[in-house]
């Protein structure tokens, strides 16, 4: 893997059209046949604005998703975030990331220029260092059967 700048931290998430959905909500299929990912996520601090979510197989695209070809995502009511289904996923390798956008502007909101004030998490629980995770460090393999992954959410201020 060859090192390269990473998105900035603010740019997290852009909203998509939904691929995803809340558990018991009807689905939305992507494109063919696949398999379900379900994501479970703890640690919501209140049900204030949305949480955005976004899973990609484009290295280049994470933690952002925005444009990706080969990407799942959602916005959903952060009080019903606990659960949430991307349907139809091809196998492949993908990343996942997690925005609890608390004033619903769309974006990451962050204080002193580079800590965030909202929620963040990624798959496999991967850290936040100097900026986000790289994709290899949150990557996760998705087969031909059903896949959970618990996603922490974590807040900095």
């Amino acid at each position: 893997m060859q090192n390269r700048q990473r998105p900035r931290f603010a740019l997290i998430i852009a909203a998509a059209a939904s691929l995803a959905v809340p558990m018991g909500a009807p689905g939305v299929a992507a494109q063919g046949a696949g398999t379900t990912v379900t994501l479970e996520i703890t640690n919501i601090r209140n049900a204030d604005g949305v949480v955005r979510a976004c899973m990609t197989a484009d290295e280049d695209r994470f933690p952002r998703c925005q444009g990706s070809a080969n990407g799942y995502s959602a916005v959903v009511p952060a009080g019903e975030a606990t659960t949430l289904r991307f349907r139809n996923v091809a196998p492949g390798t993908y990343a996942i990331a997690l925005l609890h956008d608390e004033n619903d502007n769309g974006r990451a909101d962050r204080a002193l220029g580079m800590m965030p004030r909202e929620g963040f998490g990624f798959s496999r629980d991967a850290r936040v260092r100097m900026g986000p995770p790289r994709f290899d460090e949150a990557a996760i393999e998705v087969g031909t059967t059903s896949t959970r992954q618990t996603i922490r959410m974590r807040y900095m201020l």
